[in-house]
């Protein structure tokens, strides 16, 4: 199994607060958010691992030089978006084997990474079901089948969050690959990665599999770094001063 993680982006919408720097090198206590999830993933035994840089590339480079770590240059990371930084590498992710897509800009704890990565399920997505009204991108899913997906779902049509991470069993690699290159070569280059997976449906199944209370953020928001900070001031990364209460 590998893992790409894709890391081209600036982050606008936290940029205001980052002195210059990848929202996924913001400090989680005692190291940078990528390389906590770099060292976490070689840690639980997946030691073929893939960045697509972009935004200030020479910093998550020079953050991660102990790491034995592949690196994709996206040129145009300032007027693409994820999809485009996927193809740069689409040779990582075009091999016999089960591969994992992740944004690099998302925290799991280690419990969750360890659900995602046993996961028998493919192609997978994960999402938080105990997060619906305060959702960014959101999800609808029944029997655990994505069935509906976007920032605009309301009430009813939300069942939960997106995560910000998918698996892809190798059987079907070949068939994201092939749709991926498609989406590329008709100048789809502005939207996400995981689009290549949204326009796969009706044709496809895309299953949907929930953390059940694992903890995970998604740096997009100063709101959010501050729920990774209090999470990891709870394991004992920080002097703690007062109580944790859940994330």
């Amino acid at each position: 199994m590998r893992l790409l993680i894709l890391a081209a982006g600036k982050g606008s919408r936290i940029s205001k607060h980052l002195p210059g720097i990848p929202k996924s090198l913001v400090e989680i206590g005692g190291s940078s958010l990528l390389e906590y999830t770099v060292s976490t993933f070689f840690k639980k035994g997946i030691d073929s691992i893939g960045i697509a840089l972009g935004y200030q590339q020479e910093m998550i480079r020079e953050n991660l030089k102990a790491y034995p770590v592949q690196y994709f240059y996206n040129p145009f990371f300032d007027v693409t978006n994820s999809i485009a930084s996927a193809w740069f590498a689409l040779d990582f992710i075009f091999v016999d084997d089960d591969v994992l897509i992740m944004n690099g800009d998302v925290f799991m704890e280690e419990a969750l990474i360890d659900e995602v990565i046993k996961t028998k399920t493919s192609p997978v997505l994960f999402a938080d079901g105990s997060r619906k009204e305060e959702a960014d991108y959101k999800f609808l899913y029944k029997n655990n089948l994505l069935v509906k997906y976007g920032k605009d779902l309301k009430d009813s049509d939300v069942t939960g969050e997106y995560v910000g991470i998918a698996k892809l069993g190798k059987a079907f690699i070949p068939i994201f690959c092939k749709k991926l290159v498609e989406m590329i070569y008709s100048q789809q280059h502005p939207l996400w990665w995981e689009n290549v997976l949204y326009q796969s449906l009706p044709e496809i199944e895309v299953f949907v599999q929930e953390t059940n209370g694992l903890f995970w953020a998604e740096v997009d928001y100063i709101e959010d770094y501050e729920r990774i900070l209090k999470f990891r001031k709870c394991l004992g990364y920080f002097t703690l001063s007062d109580s944790c209460i859940g994330g």
